[in-house]
């Protein structure tokens, strides 16, 4: 699947014409907010786990890292990363350009609650040069989203 994919997968939500393409990498956080002119945390990564015999998709807000233990009690397992030469064949995008939208059948995707702070987000979509700027609704929408889950860590302020 590619970008192209996307924009077709996303022009019945009114959106496709959203997607902003790259003329280089942004495959990284980093690399997404450098080109975004936006804060890393802004940036809706995808992150793909193996449970049980299928995928799970979770997207996060950039600052934030998956939890093992919160993972675990969320899907019954802890989390195993699907490896990056079979992302195509398991999810349907490759490295760099996991994104929730034109997934392969099966794959559930839910949305961490890092997320809810921002107003406006930027996963990616579909290729590693290539995002989108959504509202939550949007996001939610769009990605087919399970459901909200808290299994992340280190994105939360703290607080005296």
């Amino acid at each position: 699947m590619s970008v192209e994919s996307v924009k077709a997968y996303l022009e019945p939500f009114g959106v496709a014409d959203k997607v902003i393409e790259f003329d280089r990498s942004s495959a990284t956080v980093e690399l997404a907010a450098r080109d975004l002119g936006c804060e890393p945390a802004r940036i809706a990564k995808t992150m793909a786990c193996t449970v049980g015999e299928g995928a799970v998709l979770v997207v996060c807000a950039g600052d934030a890292k998956l939890w093992s233990s919160a993972f675990k009690r969320e899907f019954g397992t802890k989390p195993h990363f699907v490896a990056p030469d079979a992302l195509p064949q398991v999810v349907g995008h490759s490295m760099g350009g996991v994104c929730p939208f034109d997934v392969k059948s099966g794959v559930r995707t839910y949305l961490d609650v890092s997320l809810r702070r921002f107003d406006l987000v930027y996963p990616a979509a579909g290729s590693e040069s290539s995002a989108i700027g959504l509202t939550l609704p949007e996001l939610e929408r769009c990605s087919a989203a399970a459901g909200w889950v808290d299994v992340c860590k280190d994105w939360r302020e703290e607080t005296a």
